[in-house]
């Protein structure tokens, strides 16, 4: 697992890569940011911080369901990259009929919805945002692959003005540093946070399908993206919810 997390005001960020063993990847990226001299750990050296953290551990089998083992069965008989952000097309039904999808990313298959990401932002009554996102990554990804998830500017990004989480084809979102495009467009083109999200997913990702949500220092909610759609769901001080997916 991989993951991110970053204070906006204060510029702090933390981030960790390659664990096995940490049950909450999240919770380990703010004691990066917080117990070490670092901002990103990695693989061997992110677990042993963990266990010196005494973070919760767990079993690696803690991480495998049946369904997931089925998917990897799948992915590697088709030769193809699982992506946790598409939709099978309409009339296709289940992961065989999904694996014929002509979609691909740098020059692969991707195939059925297999969800791994989970982003969350915030914004508290002094207007301070904070971001952090983790992920499982690309299912049958490469071995070594890091994606945007715990990537500051990429998948998580967090400034005095907002503070945004990414989800979608990790490649794409790494070359246009997706996150940090709001905060920029915001800060340098004077766009409110609704006028930057939309900007930055119409002009900043070419090809790639991507989408995130944010919030601004004024406390406004908004998300973006480019595909059928993207589980999502706020909620504010005056109790109002909601949830959406397309």
């Amino acid at each position: 697992m991989e993951a991110s997390i970053m204070d906006g005001p204060k510029r702090r960020c933390g981030a960790v890569s390659g664990l096995t063993t940490v049950k909450n990847p999240v919770s380990l990226a703010r004691l990066v940011m917080e117990k070490s001299p670092h901002s990103y750990l990695a693989f061997s050296g992110a677990e042993e911080f963990a266990k010196k953290q005494g973070v919760e551990m767990v079993d690696n089998e803690y991480f495998i369901t049946e369904d997931n083992v089925g998917m990897l069965k799948l992915a590697k008989e088709a030769n193809s990259i699982l992506f946790d952000y598409r939709i099978p097309a309409v009339g296709t039904c289940g992961a065989s009929a999904a694996m014929d999808s002509p979609l691909q990313m740098n020059g692969l298959p991707i195939s059925v919805y297999a969800p791994e990401t989970v982003g969350c932002v915030v914004v508290d009554k002094q207007g301070r945002c904070a971001a952090a996102t983790s992920t499982g990554g690309l299912m049958n990804k490469m071995s070594g692959r890091i994606g945007d998830s715990p990537l500051i500017g990429s998948g998580t990004y967090a400034s005095e003005l907002c503070g945004v989480s990414c989800t979608g084809e990790g490649e794409a979102i790494i070359r246009s540093t997706l996150a940090r495009e709001v905060s920029a467009v915001m800060e340098y083109k004077r766009l409110n946070l609704h006028e930057a999200v939309d900007y930055v997913i119409k002009s900043k990702l070419d090809e790639g399908k991507a989408g995130l949500i944010a919030v601004s220092k004024d406390g406004e909610v908004a998300c973006g993206f480019n595909t059928t759609g993207m589980f999502r769901g706020c909620a504010t001080e005056d109790g109002f919810m909601e949830v959406g997916v397309w």
